[in-house]
C-alpha cells in the first residue's frame, strides 16, 4: 500500500511470506527517494503505522532517515542464546556471535515463544569501536543481504551513542545514535526495468 500527500507518503509493509512488517528501514528509504525523484524535493516524511519517518536526501547523494525513537533491554538468554532485544518500532535479537551462525541461530529465535510476534535475528561481530560485522535473518523472509532497522538494532546493541558502520553482505549502512535517537544512512539507486520504461529503487 503506498498513499501520497504532497511531501509525504504512507506507506504498509508486507514480507515475502505474506506476514505484516510494522517498519523497514531500507523500504522507507527507498519510498522517500521515489518521491523525492517524481516531485524535486530533498525531505519528505513517510508514514508506517503509528511512526513517521524523516528522510533527507544528503549532499553526497545518500539518505538519511530518522527512525527513532529505539529501545533497547537488558540481556537475556533465551533458549541458550545470549541476545539483547532492541525495537526499532519493530521487533529485534541481537547476538554478539560468529555471523555466520546466522542461519542456525536465526530459525530458532525468530518464532521462539518468548516472541510474540516474532523477531529479526541479527547475529553481530564486534569489529571495534564504532564498526560491526553482522547477518540478518528476517521475520517472515529469512536471511537477507542487508536491513535497515537491523543495522540500527545491531549499533544500538553494541554502542551507546555516536556513529557506527554496519557491514552486511549486501553493503554498507551507517548509523548515527544519540540517546533514544537513531539515524541510518545508505542509498538508494534508480533501476530502469528493460523495455518496460518503469523504474525501480534498490538498497543496500
Amino acid at each position: 500500500m503506498l498513499a501520497v500527500d504532497g511531501d509525504e507518503l504512507t506507506i504498509g509493509i508486507l514480507n515475502p511470506d505474506g506476514s505484516h512488517a510494522e517498519m523497514s528501514g531500507n523500504g522507507t528509504r527507498i519510498a522517500a527517494a521515489w518521491l523525492m525523484r517524481r516531485t524535486g524535493v530533498t525531505h519528505v516524511r513517510v508514514r508506517v503505522e503509528e511512526r513517521v519517518v524523516e528522510v533527507r536526501q544528503t549532499a553526497g547523494g545518500l539518505y538519511e532517515s530518522q527512525l527513532g525513537p529505539i529501545v533497547v533491554g537488558p540481556p537475556e538468554v533465551v533458549d541458550g542464546i545470549e541476545l539483547t532485544p532492541v525495537s526499532v518500532g519493530n521487533p529485534h535479537a541481537v547476538v554478539l556471535d560468529d555471523p555466520d551462525r546466522v542461519q542456525e541461530l536465526g530459525p530458532r529465535l525468530e518464532r521462539h515463544p518468548r516472541f510474540v510476534e516474532g523477531t529479526n535475528v541479527q547475529v553481530a561481530r564486534l569489529d571495534g569501536p564504532g564498526e560491526v560485522t553482522a547477518r540478518v535473518w528476517e521475520r517472515g523472509v529469512g536471511e537477507t543481504a542487508a536491513s535497515g532497522t537491523s543495522a540500527i538494532a545491531v549499533a544500538a546493541a553494541t554502542h551507546e551513542d555516536g556513529e557506527v558502520v554496519v557491514h552486511f553482505p549486501g553493503g554498507d549502512l551507517r548509523v548515527r545514535l544519540a540517546g533514544s535517537d537513531a539515524w541510518l544512512v545508505g542509498p538508494a539507486e534508480p533501476l530502469e526495468f528493460s523495455g518496460s520504461g518503469e523504474e525501480a529503487s534498490t538498497d543496500s
